[in-house]
């Protein structure tokens, strides 16, 4: 059973998607199943151009303190990984459930599921 939620944002050893390292980043929760979870990877660096499956989570937003970033992010729904619970690093925030709701329905045209 896990002890993390959907929803929740962590820190986790995010890999890279060659699988060649990682690097320690916040990551959303979107699913759990047994002692894994399936995480969406958040990154600091907001580039200019932005694709249709990015997210940019604005500091002015009501619910980014609750979040617990530090800076504006883009959650990018192509960056999917499966981690056990024991590589999360630690909580630090959750996502609003309004975003949760934009965030699932960018995920199913990410991933083609409609």
């Amino acid at each position: 059973m896990s002890i993390y939620n959907p929803g929740d944002i962590v820190l986790v050893n995010f890999p890279f998607t060659d699988l060649s390292s990682y690097k320690v980043r916040p990551a959303l929760i979107i699913a759990t199943k047994g002692e894994d979870a399936i995480v969406i990877g958040i990154f600091s660096n907001v580039p200019d151009f932005l694709k249709d499956s990015w997210i940019v989570i604005e500091e002015s937003s009501p619910y980014f303190k609750q979040m617990g970033l530090k800076k504006r992010s883009v959650i990018k729904t192509e960056k999917i990984a499966t981690i056990h619970n024991s590589v999360i690093k630690a909580k630090i925030g959750a996502i609003s459930s309004e975003a949760m709701r934009e965030i699932k329905s960018t995920l199913i045209k990410t991933l083609a599921l409609n």
